[in-house]
């Protein structure tokens, strides 16, 4: 009867995350204002791969990635686009500052705890980086921090 709950209780988990997965789009959408006060919209980035990468002042995983994904957005700027997406808090004005001390070559947005994102996941943990293809479609789910290496072998492209 124990492996029975036990393997009820699997099977539970397992769908729920199937659930949670299957709620976000093939061909997620993405409109909102940039930090700076400009538009932003996913849909106009097709034709490039886009790295949309949910990070967070104070994550230091996120800070650390920060230079490689901005390296390799500036080394493959004709095949590669990035949307970073503060998923924080805090005051925008305390994000540009952070922004002006780890800069990026990137627009960067704030996402807030109470208004996720409708076409993506809430992220389960920091960073989150989706990669998506030239079509719009999502290509990949990085959970943890991204390289130079690994975006360059998700996407087919060197550093």
């Amino acid at each position: 009867m124990k492996l029975f709950k036990s393997l009820a209780a699997a099977a539970c988990m397992l769908a729920l995350m199937g659930t949670a997965q299957a709620a976000m789009p093939e061909q997620p959408t993405i409109k909102l204002t940039t930090l700076d006060g400009k538009p932003y919209d996913l849909a106009s980035q097709r034709g490039k791969w886009v790295i949309v990468n949910y990070w967070a002042t104070w994550c230091v995983p996120c800070v650390k990635e920060m230079p490689d994904i901005s390296r390799f957005v500036t080394a493959h700027k004709d095949k590669v686009a990035a949307i970073g997406l503060a998923y924080d808090d805090s005051d925008k004005a305390d994000i540009q500052a952070f922004l002006v001390k780890h800069p990026v070559s990137y627009p960067i947005a704030q996402v807030t705890l109470d208004k996720p994102l409708k076409d993506f996941d809430e992220p389960r943990g920091l960073p989150t980086t989706w990669l998506i293809s030239p079509d719009g479609k999502v290509a990949k789910r990085f959970l943890g921090p991204v390289t130079e290496a690994s975006l360059g072998e998700a996407i087919g492209l060197g550093k």
